[in-house]
């Protein structure tokens, strides 16, 4: 069966205007365009089944735009979201009506913010949303605002909790939400831990939540100035996570630690953890077992100089009554998805079960957050 002459006529005359996009509601059986002037609709009048009549519609679209009836390669996915699609047609593939052409369109390198326009309008969905808040080029837009606002409201709904500790990193790029927004998602993240990692990942210096300096940073400081002034490394991270800022992530990392929901979020959280400490990062391959991160950490503190280590052999020379928290900062540098690796590849277990799993390696690092806290 052939398409309609009525609906064959209105979709060439559709086609025939400045089309931008086009896309198909199969729940509607119509197919709507985007032209600068605005949308336009073609209600369709199926004369067969509607999967067989919208595969004819997105054959006359593929021929009208590509010059061939064989549309977008819709077996590519794979591909298409590595980003491979070349450039040089991305705006064709918005006219093809096919969903999997404009998820390549998002994936592409060559995006740009009016074709992320055109492509949040063809298929606005949550994964779309973050795909293109990660390009500077719509974060800095006022696209980037909206679909900001559309991953906020989807936000309750969202059940994998990689994708949820995603869209709160990217919700969180400067210029995106105001402080009220910032503040509602913080509240939420009490019921959803999982939203806390976002906010680590983020903005680690800037957290929504109030606490007191560690007790020690005003007799600290005078004895860290030099250094501080010099650019020693070691120093501005143990002034950095002294501060009422640096309580704060502190005491973020507890509350996530003690109760992650599965292992997407340990190694979020992990590589958040290991980011945050890198200034005092070991030289050369990272440790896989926390006794070995424990015990190179032991260490740096007793002999950082035999190991070339002149930034944290100085901080502890300035203030050798914090070597305690100095071995600690070295701990939390070499914390990473590769602590927890060789238990996961064992285990898909989530919850209670998996906290249990970890806890040779959480009890230790919860020992360290006790003594960065000037809780020990």
């Amino acid at each position: 069966m052939e398409l309609s002459s009525v609906d064959a006529l209105r979709l060439n005359v559709m086609l025939a205007n400045e089309l931008e996009a086009v896309r198909i509601d199969e729940s509607s059986m119509t197919v709507y365009g985007l032209s600068p002037q605005g949308e336009t609709a073609v209600r369709l009048n199926p004369n067969c089944r509607d999967e067989s009549y919208v595969k004819q519609v997105k054959e006359l679209l593929s021929t009208q735009v590509l010059g061939s009836p064989g549309g977008y390669p819709v077996y590519l996915k794979r591909w298409t979201r590595m980003g491979q699609t070349r450039d040089n047609n991305l705006d064709k593939l918005l006219m093809l009506g096919e969903p999997e052409a404009v998820v390549a369109v998002v994936h592409a390198r060559g995006l740009t913010e009016d074709l992320a326009r055109r492509a949040w309008w063809a298929m606005p969905s949550a994964d779309n949303a973050r795909k293109m808040l990660a390009r500077d080029c719509v974060a800095a837009s006022d696209l980037g605002r909206e679909l900001a606002a559309f991953l906020i409201e989807f936000l309750p709904f969202e059940e994998n909790p990689q994708d949820m500790i995603e869209s709160v990193r990217l919700i969180l790029q400067p210029g995106l939400i105001d402080d009220e927004a910032r503040s509602r998602i913080w509240e939420r993240a009490r019921h959803k831990n999982t939203y806390y990692v976002g906010f680590l990942q983020t903005v680690p210096d800037a957290l929504p939540a109030e606490q007191p300096p560690h007790p020690a940073l005003e007799a600290l400081r005078p004895a860290l100035a030099l250094l501080l002034e010099q650019g020693n490394p070691a120093a501005r991270l143990l002034d950095r996570i002294y501060s009422p800022a640096g309580q704060a992530y502190l005491r973020t990392v507890e509350t996530v630690l003690r109760k992650p929901n599965n292992q997407d979020v340990v190694v979020e959280l992990f590589e958040a953890l290991k980011d945050y400490f890198s200034p005092v990062a070991a030289p050369g391959e990272r440790l896989c077992e926390i006794d070995a991160v424990l015990m190179q950490a032991e260490t740096r503190r007793r002999d950082p100089a035999a190991s070339g280590d002149a930034p944290l052999a100085e901080l502890l020379e300035a203030v050798p009554e914090h070597a305690d928290a100095v071995q600690a900062l070295c701990v939390f540098a070499g914390v990473g998805e590769r602590l927890v690796a060789p238990i996961f590849a064992r285990t898909d277990a989530i919850g209670s079960v998996m906290r249990r799993k970890i806890e040779p390696v959480t009890t230790p690092l919860f020992d360290h957050l006790q003594v960065l806290r000037g809780k020990r």
